[in-house]
């Protein structure tokens, strides 16, 4: 059974960074990518970034382009969100999620981990 567990979330200040990590357990874990998805209050949970696990590509939307990088540790089955120049629409819960093969869907998910952004 695969695990995926979150940490580093809490409270920031506008313009303050942040980094997250997830850690993966699990003899059978396999991926072909990565993400991790920001849901905000009283929104749809959104897709922040992600990185494909063999090769590291990665893909950010616009909103966060130029401040998130996502990277990972195949070795230690580690992945990691370094969040900076912090907004308050940054605020939500994050969840890293797993990709196991191409063409699946995001089917193994985190419990999430709360990132406020407030002055």
């Amino acid at each position: 059974q695969v695990q995926l567990a979150e940490s580093g979330g809490g409270l920031a200040q506008p313009g303050a960074s942040l980094s997250l990590s997830c850690v993966i357990s699990g003899r059978t874990f396999s991926s072909y990518t990565m993400a991790w998805f920001r849901q905000g209050p009283g929104k749809e949970r959104d897709l922040v970034a992600s990185i494909r696990w063999f090769d590291g590509t990665t893909w950010f939307p616009r909103s966060v382009k130029g401040r998130f990088t996502i990277s990972r540790d195949t070795a230690k089955k580690t992945l990691f969100l370094q969040m900076n120049s912090l907004k308050p629409e940054d605020t939500g819960v994050y969840y890293c999620a797993n990709q196991p093969a191409f063409g699946d869907q995001y089917t193994q998910w985190g419990q999430g981990t709360q990132v406020t952004v407030s002055s």
